[in-house]
């Protein structure tokens, strides 16, 4: 599309409000543009109020959320902690479109702007089915027809699901036994070796070569994991996982299996950028302004992150703490014991503390007698009534999880007295697998709950993707806890996943199961202020949207009625452009067309 097309296209959704076209294509100033904007969408909210017009509830919903999006980003405030007006953007392309240094008018700004302006002036367009037909009735008849919808509603979930492969599918067990027996050949081992976990940690798959000889890697492939060795970035795959992916890499069922191992080349290039930079931090969360003594994080008041290890026996791509992370072999990984002591000693002198997270990197990659150690040590400490672990092994390294190692941990689970938790991390329902499943019931055996944090990425973002783990994840004794929003890194781009979608997901997909399956609040972690809840609209604003098509917010902190905190602000993602890379992969748009109303 030309620019004078774009242009054209600028013009013909400015002519759906024609209150707004006249206010827009005037020739005042701006000033008196923006006045004139709020004063229409003002009027048009005291209508929408007073019950003026025929709008159905839902689009009447619709109508009154875009609006009030619109205001925001008229806003004077908006724009200052932007810094992009979209106002005089928007009046520049129309009256000086040949200004130098003026941003490209591109498709995903145009859809972001029209969806709006369609959505403010009730034609969002997204209800195109008729009223259901048991509102017309009552009682029995009423009943059959609203329980015939329900089912229609499973049945076309039921059939989103079923394109997602599980590990515990019979066809699936059997193709990786077959690939568990290939690598076990490769390396010269038996049975006995492989189900022992300190084999796999040290032989965890660190170069391309040797993993080109199990699995068939693309080029592009190839080149980013010698590009990650070379540059000496954390780069590790136990033997375990790679059992998992599809050795012929048909670019099928193990997609979500290779995305979280194998970095993509602009993951590599960016992270190797950032720390040659002077400039640049990638300490993205701002640990080290919540870390009021080595190996402690503390953002709320109850709770604090103990990391006696900073590595991992595999290496996830988007790790929260990538820029900590040290390479599995680090003879620096592990926080030394003075420091240990010290941190343990820190936690013991603050009696606010009631709980304690043990994370990392993988705390369970430390000795049976390491985390004993650890172990005892809080549970000496009155105030300390709950204890998390966690850990990614069930998923990656399910071998880890022993007899010696339950007992070890559950033998601190002391119920009316002091919890025990494991959190662990299934991203998608090929990682579930028999020998997942055990380790899972090892710990649920002796009373202690395993819950799971999902992040949410590209990867398993399609429709009813996250929805089937969830349903597969009860079935094994998982609890779903957390779903988080990507973080906005710039190295793992590839890996973010609109607001808007997560919204979508939960309120179209998750919403349709029961309770019990979709127990998992979904939040971002917002740097330095801690988790923002994104189920609830009045954490967060959107508060512009830039000529590339990406919304900006404004997050709140969740201390924001009991304390005077700085907001966070924060760019997405183009919804467009994740549009497109979706149809790219096959995706029907139209099952994604209401995304554009969720803010």
């Amino acid at each position: 599309m030309s620019k004078t097309e774009r242009l054209a296209q600028l013009r013909r959704i400015l002519a759906i409000d024609p209150v707004i076209e006249a206010i827009v294509l005037s020739d005042v100033p701006l000033d008196q543009k923006r006045q004139g904007l709020r004063s229409h969408l003002s009027e048009m909210l005291l209508k929408m109020f007073d019950g003026e017009g025929q709008i159905a509830p839902l689009e009447w919903i619709t109508c009154r959320d875009a609006v009030w999006v619109l205001r925001n980003i008229l806003s004077p405030r908006s724009e200052e902690l932007a810094g992009f007006s979209v106002l005089d953007y928007i009046d520049r392309l129309l009256h000086r479109p040949g200004e130098p240094g003026l941003p490209r008018l591109t498709p995903d700004f145009l859809a972001e702007f029209e969806h709006l302006i369609k959505g403010a002036n009730g034609l969002a367009g997204i209800y195109k089915e008729k009223p259901p037909a048991f509102l017309r009735h009552t009682g029995r008849k009423a009943a059959r027809l609203r329980s015939a919808d329900l089912s229609r509603m499973a049945r076309r979930a039921a059939t989103f699901q079923q394109r997602y492969a599980c590990g515990l599918d019979p066809e699936l067990v059997r193709r990786r036994s077959q690939s568990r027996q290939n690598i076990q050949q490769h390396f010269g081992i038996t049975d006995l070796e492989w189900n022992d976990w300190r084999w796999h940690t040290s032989n965890i798959i660190r170069n391309a070569d040797v993993l080109g000889r199990l699995i068939t890697l693309s080029d592009a492939e190839r080149q980013a994991v010698e590009a990650a060795r070379s540059h000496r970035i954390p780069f590790g795959i136990t033997p375990y996982y790679c059992s998992l992916m599809d050795p012929d890499n048909s670019g099928s069922w193990d997609r979500a299996i290779r995305a979280q191992v194998i970095p993509p080349g602009q993951y590599v290039e960016k992270m190797t950028a950032l720390r040659s930079s002077q400039d640049c931090s990638l300490d993205f969360m701002v640990e080290s302004d919540t870390s009021p003594i080595e190996g402690i994080t503390r953002r709320y008041p109850n709770i604090v992150i103990l990391k006696p290890i900073l590595t991992c026996p595999q290496i996830c791509v988007y790790c929260q703490r990538n820029w900590q992370i040290e390479d599995v072999y680090s003879t620096e990984a592990a926080l030394g014991q003075a420091k240990l002591d010290r941190a343990l000693q820190w936690i013991e002198e603050t009696p606010e503390i009631t709980e304690v997270l043990i994370t990392g990197g993988d705390p369970l990659l430390l000795s049976d007698e390491k985390i004993d150690e650890i172990l005892a040590r809080l549970a000496q400490i009155d105030h300390v009534v709950r204890i998390r672990l966690g850990t990614r092994t069930p998923v990656t390294l399910p071998q880890r999880i022993t007899e010696s190692l339950v007992r070890t941990i559950t033998r601190y689970h002391e119920p009316g007295r002091r919890e025990m938790m494991i959190v662990t991390h299934f991203e998608h329902t090929t990682e579930i697998t028999p020998e997942a499943m055990q380790a899972v019931q090892r710990f649920r055996l002796f009373g202690v709950s395993v819950y799971n944090q999902l992040v949410f990425t590209y990867f398993n973002s399609r429709r009813f993707e996250t929805a089937a783990l969830r349903q597969k994840l009860r079935l094994i004794g998982v609890t779903p806890y957390y779903t988080f929003n990507t973080k906005g890194k710039e190295e793992t781009d590839n890996y973010r996943v609109p607001l808007a979608r997560l919204l979508q997901e939960q309120q179209e997909e998750a919403r349709l199961f029961p309770g019990t399956v979709r127990t998992d609040e979904i939040v971002f972690n917002v740097p330095r202020l801690g988790k923002n809840y994104l189920r609830a609209g009045q954490n967060r604003d959107i508060i512009s949207i830039l000529p590339d098509g990406r919304r900006v917010y404004e997050f709140h902190p969740w201390e924001k009625k009991m304390a005077l905190m700085d907001t966070y602000v924060y760019t997405d993602i183009s919804i467009y452009q994740y549009l497109r890379r979706l149809k790219r992969d096959g995706e029907r748009m139209d099952d994604y067309e209401t995304i554009w109303y969720y803010y």
